[in-house]
């Protein structure tokens, strides 16, 4: 069991359901059931839903192989909680117009500290 990972994807899963759903309605307000039109708020829409899902498999996958490697519950916790936040930070700080530039600025410091972190732990754990 991964329960740690579990409850990360979980909220994941659901801040993606949420950002996929801004979509939806940004393509209904733009009538665009294709592509983006070349309207801003539906492409601003696409590209923070996109960025969650381009960025959360990694996270999710390391975190799952440190709970499998017993790398200690605290840590896959700070991890869990850097990948959640990160995404978090990005998509408000991001999706909204005009951006909140330092929310985005943090939720990728957070999102990349939590894959290149999680990453390093997990080649250290390899080789102890």
């Amino acid at each position: 069991m991964l329960p740690i990972t579990a409850f990360a994807a979980a909220i994941l899963a659901l801040l993606f359901v949420k950002l996929s759903i801004d979509v939806i309605r940004q393509r209904r307000r733009a009538k665009a059931s294709v592509g983006d039109h070349g309207d801003a708020h539906l492409i601003k829409a696409i590209r923070t839903q996109a960025n969650c899902a381009e960025y959360v498999p990694m996270g999710i996958i390391l975190l799952g192989l440190a709970e499998m490697q017993h790398v200690p519950a605290w840590l896959v916790f700070c991890s869990a909680a850097a990948l959640v936040l990160g995404r978090v930070f990005h998509a408000v700080g991001f999706g909204r117009t005009p951006q909140i530039i330092p929310l985005r600025r943090i939720g990728m410091l957070l999102t990349f500290g939590q894959i290149s972190g999680t990453a390093l732990v997990l080649l250290v754990a390899t080789f102890v």
